[in-house]
């Protein structure tokens, strides 16, 4: 593997477990306002991204490739209005796509193919979060100002359940 390139997987392990991080902040937020269901879909975001760390965490093991970690910062956000969060979630998840953009382009540009095809499920995984980040942001703007919809919305979050990807390495 092109060093490049497992310098880039390494640093987006350490991005994958600042974004449970993040996502584990914005649950706490929400689970201190008393919207569980919220909390719950946010707990959930974090759990994924933890597995998105691990599957490159594996991935480069597979690849007989070294795995180093750094220090996860704290998340920096700070929320006031039930819409910061999901307004921070969409810039994160942008971000993030950002991210595995490059590494995707470096993985190709080495000719790393095999990289490139691992990176393909992330290319998709990415534009389903955004969409969920853009969703939830739509939601809120409906009937978040409304108590009962918020009611009913915060219900519809708590209903969501968590599922381990599966992706094939």
């Amino acid at each position: 593997m092109n060093d490049k390139v497992s310098a880039l997987l390494n640093d987006q392990i350490n991005k994958e477990f600042y974004s449970a991080y993040l996502y584990l902040d914005i649950a706490n937020f929400y689970s201190q306002k008393g919207l569980d269901g919220f909390a719950n879909w946010y707990e959930i975001q974090a759990k994924e991204e933890q597995d998105h760390g691990m599957l490159m965490y594996q991935y480069l093991h597979n690849n007989g490739e070294k795995v180093t970690f750094e220090a996860i910062a704290k998340p920096d956000k700070t929320f006031e209005t039930l819409m910061d969060p999901l307004e921070a979630g969409l810039e994160h998840e942008k971000y993030v796509t950002s991210l595995i953009n490059g590494i995707y382009e470096a993985a190709q540009k080495a000719q790393d193919f095999r990289t490139t095809q691992f990176l393909d499920w992330f290319i998709k995984e990415q534009g389903e979060e955004e969409k969920n980040s853009m969703d939830l942001i739509t939601k809120m703007e409906l009937f978040g100002d409304d108590a009962r919809s918020l009611y009913m919305l915060n219900s519809e979050l708590a209903s969501r359940a968590y599922s381990a990807p599966s992706l094939v390495l």
